[in-house]
């Protein structure tokens, strides 16, 4: 089955579109109600997911702000839970410096702010 009806280089009407997108759910066996905006959300999504700047995704979108983009990505929970965080290096790179016998006194723990931020 193709995905396009006519040539492909053609603009398409947003019925045309909604008859290929349906289509291709009946043919797919896909019984969830999914709409153009819906790949447009998911595409969108993905992409930010595999790590493309979203300044890249707000232009494939056509929004004039970022704010608008973030609106139609849906970030995955596990996506955010696995985001390194810049102080798990630092606090880690402290700890390395210390010796082993100064880990178990609290007041060598490198998260106290005079030591970790140096003041």
């Amino acid at each position: 089955m193709e995905f396009c009806e006519g040539p492909c280089s053609q603009r398409h009407s947003a019925s045309s579109i909604r008859k290929i997108l349906k289509r291709s759910c009946t043919t797919a066996g896909i019984s969830k109600r999914v709409t153009p905006h819906t790949l447009r959300n998911s595409y969108a999504t993905h992409m930010l997911e595999l790590g493309v700047d979203i300044r890249y995704i707000q232009a494939m979108l056509g929004h004039r702000r970022p704010e608008t983009t973030m609106i139609y990505t849906h970030i995955s929970t596990h996506k955010i839970q696995n985001l390194p965080n810049p102080l798990d290096e630092l606090v880690r790179e402290q700890l390395e410096s210390l010796p082993n016998k100064e880990h178990s006194n609290p007041s060598n723990f490198p998260l106290i702010p005079g030591k970790l931020w140096g003041y």
